[in-house]
Order: C-alpha cells, then structure tokens, then sequence
C-alpha cells in the first residue's frame, strides 16, 4: 500500500500512525503494510464497477497492522531454520511484532434494491453499513452503540463511531466525494470497519437470549433535545435504563440540529418498541415507560422533550 492510500484512509480511529515497511516490496510504491481493511475493497469495487458490476456489496476478513510511534520493532535475532526455537527466542520474536489485530470490512455502492415493474430503486447508504456493524456485533453477542462522529475518511455528518462499554471498536459512514471520484466510483460509498478481536474480547463466555413473544407491540417515538455536545450514544443508553423492563427495542433514528432547535442545541430522535411477555401493554402502559424513559435523560443529561 502507499503512503497516499495510508494518509487517505487512516484505520479505525482517524489518527494515522506509522506504517510496517516491507524491506523487500515487489512495488516501491506499495511498500507499506495496511493500517485499514478499506482501501482494498475500495480497489475491488472500482474493478468491479469498471466492469459494469455497478450494484456492490463487499466484505474481507484480514489482519492489520498498527504500530505505535516510538515503539521499537525487529530483532537481530534470527534463529536457524532447521531447529525449533525455544520460548524465550519465540517470546522475544513475538514482541518483535507490531500489534496485528483481526478486523472485518465492508463496501457498498449501487443500489440495495434494483429499480423493478413497480419499485423504485434503494441506493445503498449508511444505514446499511450500520446494519452491517450490527450483524457483525450480534453474531458475536454484543450490544454496539452507534455514535456520531468525524473521521478524515468520511463526510461530514454521515460518519459513526461504533462502541462497545465506551469502547471505540469500529466505524461507519459514507467515504467522502473526493476520495470516491478518485477511485471512479459512484458518489455515495458506505464503508464500516470493526476491530474483530475487540468484539471477541468483549463477547460474554454465554449469550443470553430472550423468548419470541406473541403480544403485540406498542412504538412510540422520543424527541429529546440535549445539548450538542452530548453523545448520543449516552443518550440512548440514558432512555433503555429509565424506560424499564417494557422496552425491547430503541434505536437513534435521527440527529437534527437547525430551524426551530436553539443554538447549541440538538434534537435526538428514538424509535422506541414495547412489550410484554404476559399481556397486550395498553397506549398508558407504553407512554408511561416512555416518561421514565425521558425523566431518566433529564436527570442525566438536562434532555427536555422537543414541542
């Protein structure tokens, strides 16, 4: 990979870093080993829409590899090739190495749905690589908070941070005009990136499951406004904690900031789902948890219903 492809499309956390240098590259040019899994999807997608394949969904599993700046790698010790080499020369040769954690990609572009005899067409687009993340994350048994974020990769407003317990495991969003024109694809690219081993690492040793329950469910939307430099991903964690046992399901549906919303101030949407195991709830049930749900983001974050 070269050093442009690296400063384009810096990893996960958008910080860069130093890159592994192959001493023996076949391509000078190409001489640095990957800090991101997206660029080679990126390269895919343009072979593939070159080739008229314009509708893309695509996805690798890979190592790569992240060292810190300052930290000494290599050694001077190579042991001989006929023998195997004791613990402490392999110890010595592990930590030789720079971290190489496992990390899955995905690309899309092109339209999900193809315009059909009565359908419209889909475009592809953040939300499906956020579904994309939560699939990974629910394969493994972890809940993943969705934040927004900046990331040089990716366009302004349209670039998530992927958590698990605060930790920062991964982004999504859609690449930025500039770099998609470079690689003569479509103008919108969704792209996620998730840190493979820190899921695993987070995953519990038993994955709970719930019983698929008859009763119907009773939706409701939230609007809250906090202040704009509240994470929303708190947010959301502050409404499943006060809204009770009820709720089965919520998700940010919506992050508005502009007419009729103060200076300073945003107005954060939920699609929220009850129910219950033994009962159909009534509207006063649901409203009920909703409230607890609100009173909870007051107490936590100031967050008042928007009018």
């Amino acid at each position: 990979m070269s050093q442009a492809t690296q400063d384009a499309y810096p990893g996960i956390d958008g910080a860069g870093g130093p890159s592994v240098v192959l001493a023996n590259a076949l391509d000078s040019e190409q001489s640095l080993l990957r800090r991101s899994g997206v660029p080679a999807l990126v390269d895919a997608a343009r072979r593939n829409v070159s080739r008229g394949l314009v509708d893309v969904a695509l996805y690798e599993t890979s190592r790569v590899f992240l060292p810190v700046a300052g930290e000494t790698l290599g050694t001077d010790t190579v042991p001989a090739g006929a023998a195997l080499p004791d613990r402490d020369t392999l110890a010595a040769l592990d930590a030789s190495l720079p971290a190489q954690p496992f990390h899955v990609s995905a690309l899309l572009t092109g339209n999900r749905v193809v315009k059909q005899p009565g359908v419209q067409p889909e475009p592809y687009g953040i939300a499906d690589a956020l579904d994309v993340a939560r699939s990974v994350a629910w394969a493994v048994g972890v809940d993943l908070t969705v934040a927004q974020t900046t990331h040089p990769s990716l366009h302004p407003g349209r670039a998530a941070a992927l958590l698990v317990g605060g930790r920062v495991v991964g982004v999504a969003g859609e690449l930025l005009p500039e770099l998609t024109e470079a690689a003569v694809l479509p103008r919108v690219v969704a792209v996620v990136e998730l840190d493979l081993d820190a899921l695993v690492a987070a995953a519990p040793e038993l994955v709970s499951v719930a019983p698929i329950v008859s009763y119907p469910a009773a939706t409701q939307d939230l609007s809250l406004v906090v202040g704009a430099d509240v994470p929303a991903g708190d947010v959301l964690d502050a409404v499943r904690g006060g809204a009770g046992d009820l709720l089965e399901y919520a998700r940010l549906v919506d992050d508005y900031r502009g007419s009729g919303v103060d200076e300073g101030q945003k107005s954060l949407t939920f699609a929220l789902r009850f129910r219950a195991t033994d009962r159909t709830l009534t509207a006063a049930e649901a409203t009920e948890a909703r409230d607890g749900a609100v009173r909870r983001a007051g107490e936590r974050f100031g967050a008042t219903l928007r009018d």
